[in-house]
């Protein structure tokens, strides 16, 4: 299919209320493939008059929720279903909890593709900047937890740049030179922050986890960054993240491990997020491996009821029929359904990341000269060693 003919919205850089592109201006007042534009005056004007409006100083780019249903926003899968999604993360937990055992663990089933307790894993390069540690103790930590089995796509750096100092341009480098990067984490967040400056405010708080959220939602990756909660108490447990409401407000969700007793080997670890369901989860030491073992989850994870058309796409689909090509008017025949052709493709535009991860079938949109078109092909789902 050509480039041209897809609807591709950029990810907002800082946050849900991040500026939107104005891609989706352009694609509406340019004509794609080998579509003609007729009459060429009145589209040249119109182009004209959009440019200028976009050149005034006072110009807001804005989309109404017609044109958010006409965008199909690129799909990405997770990185551990129900637990770990793209974006950025912290992990909070007190010094000395088990923070680096678990995030080596973590590291470990997401460069290896195995489950992590009974959360499926989508595997890819791992990087972990291990700033706290050096490559013995990392040596004989991961020998302790994972025995000689190693893996060439998990990679350590017991050394990095700060922020504003070359750390973005390190990370750039790596995900560029490492396309499937699916997971970073930086062990631990003081380690990069810039030294001097006012350093504990709202604003900088915000501004540091900005500048990693935009690099995160640009890459497509996870970003986990390892931080540790203050000794003041709080009812509740987010609360005790060191430093400002800022950290938080900025990064899409939290991890908080606690211990119930430092000299216990039970933990408490707890979910927040934008993307994944609030969790509690209580995990068990296992102090031959020093790896954490689920032993019960207090909350049970809520899931989305089937929905009946994306059902009708996937049944209509098999092995012996993987693709299906056609309009939506045509679509809406074929799957049976008692609805307008446009609000078939608006149902679809908002659910193509579901429809592929439920049913792996890639779902693309696109214009031609003829009019809408509706490309549906059955993906065969890749494998993860076990």
């Amino acid at each position: 299919m050509n480039e041209k003919e897809k609807t591709t919205v950029p990810i907002p850089s800082v946050g849900a209320d991040g500026e939107q592109s104005l891609s989706y201006v352009t694609n509406e007042i340019i004509a794609t493939g080998n579509e003609e534009i007729n009459p060429i005056d009145e589209s040249m004007e119109e182009m004209l008059r959009q440019m200028q409006r976009m050149s005034d100083p006072s110009y807001l780019a804005t989309m109404t929720m017609s044109q958010l249903y006409d965008t199909v926003y690129e799909s990405r899968l997770p990185i551990i279903d129900g637990l770990l999604y793209p974006g950025t993360y912290l992990f909070v937990g007190a010094p000395k909890v088990g923070k680096s055992f678990l995030m080596a663990q973590i590291a470990y089933h997401v460069s290896t593709g195995q489950a992590l307790w009974n959360y499926p894993v989508h595997a890819g390069t791992v990087l972990y900047l291990a700033l706290e540690d050096d490559y013995r103790r990392l040596q004989e930590r991961l020998f302790r937890m994972f025995g000689v089995e190693g893996t060439d796509t998990l990679h350590f750096a017991t050394c990095a740049k700060q922020l504003g100092a070359g750390l973005y341009e390190q990370l750039t480098r790596f995900v560029s030179e490492h396309k499937d990067t699916r997971l970073i984490i930086i062990d631990t967040l003081q380690k990069i922050r810039e030294a001097g400056g006012d350093k504990f405010s709202y604003a900088n708080d915000y501004e540091i986890i900005g500048q990693l959220k935009h690099f995160a939602d640009q890459s497509g990756i996870a970003l986990l960054l390892v931080h540790h909660t203050r000794k003041q108490q709080a009812d509740d447990r987010f609360e005790r993240i060191s430093g400002t409401n800022g950290l938080l407000g900025a990064a899409d969700g939290a991890f908080i491990l606690e211990k119930e007793k430092r000299t216990g080997d039970t933990a408490v670890l707890e979910v927040s997020g934008r993307d994944q369901p609030e969790q509690k989860l209580i995990l068990k030491k296992n102090m031959e491996r020093l790896t954490w073992e689920l032993e019960r989850a207090e909350t049970e994870l809520w899931k989305a009821p089937p929905d009946p058309i994306l059902k009708k796409v996937a049944d209509m689909l098999s092995e012996d029929r993987p693709e299906w090509n056609g309009s939506p008017t045509e679509l809406a025949e074929a799957l049976q359904l008692d609805m307008k052709p446009n609000l078939l493709t608006k149902h679809l535009n908002v659910n193509k990341a579901r429809l592929f991860n439920e049913y792996q079938i890639d779902y693309e949109p696109v214009r031609t000269h003829a009019g809408r078109r509706i490309i549906l092909n059955r993906v065969s789902p890749q494998r993860d060693d076990a």
